[in-house]
C-alpha cells in the first residue's frame, strides 16, 4: 500500500524526488494483489476466463519428460457466470437510477399544469445515472471504483488506471495518482491529484524523468469577463474537500471474483473436459494383439502413427489391431456441473430465474430474491455513503433512494395496491405500482394535475354559460 504520507515525505525533498515517487508508485501498484485480481476480472467479466484459456494437456514421452500432449483435444470453453451474476446485482439496485426527497421544486406553468424538478439531481447532471451505473458495476469486479466530481459531472478513475494514496492516521483518501497508455510502446499520460489541485505529466521510454505537461492549476476555473464579452482574467480555486471518492463495491472491499473463481473454473474445466473427451473417444482407441516383441518406442511410434495418419501395418498371420470405442460419462458430470452452477449463485446470492415458476404469487418470488436482497442492501449502503461524499463536495444535503429492479407478479401485486388506494394519497400510489418508474411519477401527476385543471375550466365554463342563459319564462 501507498501511503499519503509517503507521498509528501517524497514531495519534501525536491521535484525530482517527487516525480520518480510517482514513476515507483506506479510500478508498485501494478505489483500489487489488487491491480492483478482487477486484471484478472477484467477478463472474467470479457467472458475470457484466464484459467481454461491458459490450460495446457500435457503427456510424458518414452523417456520420461513432460511434454504438451498436442494430439489431444484441447477445447476451452469459458463460462459467463461472472459477467452475469454482477450485472444483475448492479442493474437491481442501480437500473432505475437514483431519486433524491429534499429538494424537488414544483412549478406551475402557464396552462396552470404543475411540473416537479428535483434540484439535486438536475445540479448531477444528466448523465450521472449513466456514469454511476457504470461505475458501480467497475466497483464491484474491481473491490473500488474512484470518482471524480470533475464540477458537473461525476467522471470514474478504475483501480486498474489509479494509485490512491491512503492517509496513514485517517485511512481517507488525500490524493491519487491517475496513469494509462494506450499501447506499452507509446507514452504514459499521468495526472497526480492533490487536496490543493493536479498536474499533468508524461513519460516515454526515452525520457529518464517525468515531463510537465500542464502546471500545477486548481479544479474550479473561475472566468471573469469584460463589458464586450471578452476574458478579464482566468483564476482557479479547490473544494473544501478532496474531490475523488472511492466507491466500494462491498463491506469487504475485495472483487466479487474472490472466492468466485474457484467453482467458475471447475466448471468450465468439467464442461471443456467432456468436450474434449468427445473428440478423443470418436477418435477410437486400439488393442494390439501378437506385438510382445514390440519397444515402448514402437509403440509409441505406432499409436503416433494411427492417431496422425489412422494406418496400421501388421503381420496378419501373428498380430492383429483391433479398434475399440466407448461412451464417455455424462450423467455425472452433468449432475456435478448443476450442482456447482447452483452453489456458485447460492455463494454470490444471484436470483437464479429457472427457480421461479410461472405464475409463482409474490410470496415465492420475495424468497426467491431473498439472497439477492441481503447483498444489495450491502451494495446500497457502499452507494449512499459515496452519494452523500459527492454531494458534500458540493455543498448539498440530500437524500438518496433507490427503486430496485426486480420482476413480480405484476397482477397481484398492482390489485394489492389498488385495494388500499383509498388510504393513500396518488403519489404514493404511484410509487408502490410495479410497473411505473420513480421518474414516471411526477411526469404522471403532472399530467394528471392538467387534466384535472382543464376539467374545472370546462366545468366553469359551463356554469357560467348556464347564468347568462335567459329564463324561458321571461319574455325578450
Amino acid at each position: 500500500m501507498i501511503t499519503y504520507q509517503e507521498f509528501l515525505e517524497a514531495k519534501n525533498k525536491g521535484e525530482n524526488a517527487m516525480r520518480d515517487f510517482i514513476v515507483n508508485a506506479i510500478s508498485q501498484h501494478k505489483a500489487s494483489d489488487e491491480y492483478r485480481t482487477a486484471i484478472d476480472a477484467d477478463a472474467y467479466d470479457k467472458q475470457q476466463n484466464t484459467t481454461i484459456m491458459s490450460y495446457i494437456k500435457y503427456m510424458y514421452n518414452t523417456m520420461g519428460a513432460q511434454v504438451e500432449d498436442f494430439t489431444a483435444s484441447n477445447n476451452k470453453i469459458c463460462s459467463n457466470f461472472f459477467h452475469r451474476l454482477n450485472v444483475q446485482r448492479n442493474t437491481y439496485l442501480l437500473g432505475n437510477g437514483v431519486s433524491f426527497t429534499d429538494h424537488k421544486v414544483e412549478t406551475i406553468n402557464s396552462d396552470g399544469t404543475k411540473t416537479v424538478v428535483d434540484e439535486t439531481k438536475k445540479r448531477l447532471g444528466n448523465k450521472f445515472d449513466v456514469a454511476l451505473k457504470k461505475g458501480g458495476y467497475k466497483a464491484l469486479i474491481h473491490g473500488v471504483n474512484f470518482g471524480f466530481w470533475n464540477y458537473d459531472h461525476l467522471v470514474f478513475f478504475p483501480i486498474t488506471q489509479f494509485v490512491p494514496l491512503w492517509d496513514e492516521d485517517t485511512s481517507d483518501l488525500r490524493g491519487g495518482i491517475r496513469f494509462w497508455q494506450l499501447k506499452a510502446d507509446k507514452p504514459m499520460m499521468i495526472v497526480l491529484y492533490e487536496e490543493d489541485g493536479y498536474t499533468k505529466y508524461r513519460k516515454t521510454k526515452k525520457d529518464a524523468k517525468l515531463q510537465e505537461v500542464e502546471p500545477k492549476r486548481g479544479y474550479i476555473k473561475i472566468t471573469t469577463s469584460t463589458k464586450e464579452g471578452g476574458v478579464d482574467s482566468i483564476d482557479y480555486t479547490n473544494y473544501n474537500t478532496f474531490p475523488i471518492v472511492p466507491l466500494w463495491g462491498s463491506d469487504l472491499h475485495q472483487s466479487t471474483l474472490v472466492g468466485m473463481k474457484g467453482g467458475i473454473d471447475t466448471f468450465d474445466l468439467v464442461r471443456s473436459g467432456f468436450a474434449n473427451d468427445l473428440d478423443d473417444v470418436a477418435q477410437i482407441y486400439w488393442i494390439l494383439s501378437g506385438a510382445d516383441g514390440m519397444s515402448e518406442k514402437d509403440l509409441a511410434d505406432f499409436r503416433a502413427r494411427l492417431k496422425l495418419h489412422h494406418i496400421a501395418k501388421v503381420d496378419e498371420e501373428n498380430s492383429s489391431v483391433t479398434p475399440h470405442t466407448q461412451e464417455v460419462p455424462y450423467q455425472a458430470r452433468e449432475t456435478f456441473c448443476t450442482a456447482v452452477r447452483n452453489q456458485i449463485y447460492e455463494d454470490f446470492g444471484g436470483l437464479d430465474v429457472h427457480t421461479i415458476a410461472a405464475g409463482a404469487t409474490n410470496d415465492h418470488i420475495d424468497a426467491a430474491y431473498q439472497p439477492m436482497d441481503e447483498e444489495a442492501d450491502d451494495y446500497e449502503s457502499q452507494v449512499t455513503d459515496f452519494i452523500y461524499a459527492i454531494l458534500d463536495i458540493m455543498g448539498v444535503q440530500d437524500n438518496p433512494t433507490f427503486k430496485r429492479n426486480r420482476i413480480s407478479n405484476q397482477q397481484q401485486q398492482t390489485d394489492m395496491v389498488l385495494s388500499a388506494a383509498e388510504y393513500l394519497d396518488e403519489e404514493t400510489v404511484l410509487n408502490k405500482l410495479p410497473f411505473v418508474t420513480v421518474d414516471e411519477v411526477s411526469q404522471i401527476m403532472a399530467r394528471k394535475d392538467a387534466e384535472m385543471a382543464q376539467r374545472v375550466d370546462i366545468m366553469d365554463s359551463a356554469n357560467n354559460g348556464g347564468e347568462d342563459e335567459p329564463n324561458e319564462d321571461e319574455e325578450e
